[in-house]
């Protein structure tokens, strides 16, 4: 498909992404199906026989499928399991290999009983305390796998009310601990719904438009094969060049995805930030913030946890991609119908920081 986008001619990109990008409804029935089925699982059923109880606050559906930019396909999930029993940060780090030693135990059992000719295929981990849990699961129900990452954390924010920000406490406490623990960005995890609501209900051609960047992202990792910026970074890239280019619902997507791969080029100079649920206005935050915008560029920093900067800090990785990124825009896919270029947007590498 690499060749199919590159030769696309600019006015045909939008058909490219409905006939190549957009999952079908069934088959976001049956990822929906699979992800209701591990969802009961975790919150009635997981953790019943445990020695300690351990009680489940929520399950977020997080990643591409939750934000509403999955890629035909690609049947992938995160599923962030939020634990009454971790009461910190620093709890959630040294306690989660106990809970995915937990869940792996309980998902074995559930195979062993096979109520509903439900499959597992657990992908072991090297680490002694991971992250999360990976598996795959299948059942006559679907037509193919679905993939699941499963990550227990702490759960900081409570009831999440939609168009609110957080309690600035909840910054103050992530910031010290992150810090004094030097784990920045580790829990974003905690902030999964927070992540999801920045991009849940943008409209569906600025998502469109995602999946695209996100495809050309693919084609990358697979001709270079090694380590490229995170692709989380190239979402917020998308979202930040449409914010200040053009913010329309309906926009013409080659300058669109133009502008996002001229803003690779020059990531050098990228300092972006959002204050959708953090800010200036608490001293602490603010100072905290001031040290993360002065840091090497490129930042991005996470609009949903100021502690991670997703920009990465692989500059190499950067590079890498920059070159890719030069060549596609002399591409078919950057030319108008008359052989002339299509214009990007003009937005700026940096937005500006309170002083």
């Amino acid at each position: 498909m690499a060749q199919k986008l590159s030769s696309t001619p600019a006015r045909e990109l939008d058909k490219f992404i409905e006939n190549n990008l957009l999952p079908d409804t069934r088959f976001r029935d049956e990822v929906k199906r699979a992800i209701n089925i591990i969802c009961d699982f975790l919150k009635e059923r997981c953790f019943r026989g445990s020695a300690h109880p351990v009680r489940v606050s929520k399950v977020v559906k997080g990643g591409s499928s939750g934000k509403g930019t999955a890629l035909k396909g690609k049947s992938d999930a995160d599923l962030v399991v939020f634990l009454n029993n971790l009461t910190s940060f620093e709890a959630q780090l040294n306690r989660r290999g106990e809970f995915i030693q937990e869940i792996k135990d309980q998902l074995y059992k559930l195979q062993r009983e096979r109520p509903t000719g439900v499959r597992f295929e657990i992908q072991s981990s090297p680490w002694s305390n991971p992250r999360l849990l990976s598996f795959k699961l299948s059942s006559p129900d679907l037509q193919q796998e679905v993939e699941f990452d499963v990550l227990p954390a702490y759960d900081v924010l409570g009831i999440v009310c939609t168009g609110k920000k957080p309690d600035p406490q909840i910054y103050t406490k992530l910031i010290r601990e992150c810090t004094s623990l030097r784990k920045e960005g580790e829990f974003s995890t905690c902030f999964t719904e927070l992540q999801r609501n920045f991009l849940k209900d943008r409209p569906p051609k600025l998502k469109s438009l995602i999946r695209l960047v996100k495809h050309w992202y693919q084609l990358c990792k697979e001709k270079l094969g090694k380590p490229l910026p995170p692709k989380y970074a190239m979402e917020l890239l998308t979202v930040y060049a449409w914010e200040y280019g053009s913010r329309d619902t309906e926009f013409n997507t080659a300058q669109g995805f133009r502008t996002v791969l001229e803003l690779v080029t020059k990531y050098r100079q990228l300092r972006i930030y959002w204050r959708v649920y953090y800010d200036f206005q608490h001293q602490y935050i603010s100072d905290y913030l001031h040290r993360q915008l002065r840091r090497a560029r490129p930042v991005i920093l996470d609009p949903a946890d100021p502690t991670g900067n997703v920009a990465g800090g692989n500059p190499e990785a950067w590079q890498r991609l920059t070159g890719e990124a030069t060549a596609w825009l002399d591409y078919p896919c950057f030319r108008n119908w008359d052989g002339s270029r299509v214009r990007s947007w003009d937005v700026p590498t940096e937005v500006p920081v309170p002083m």
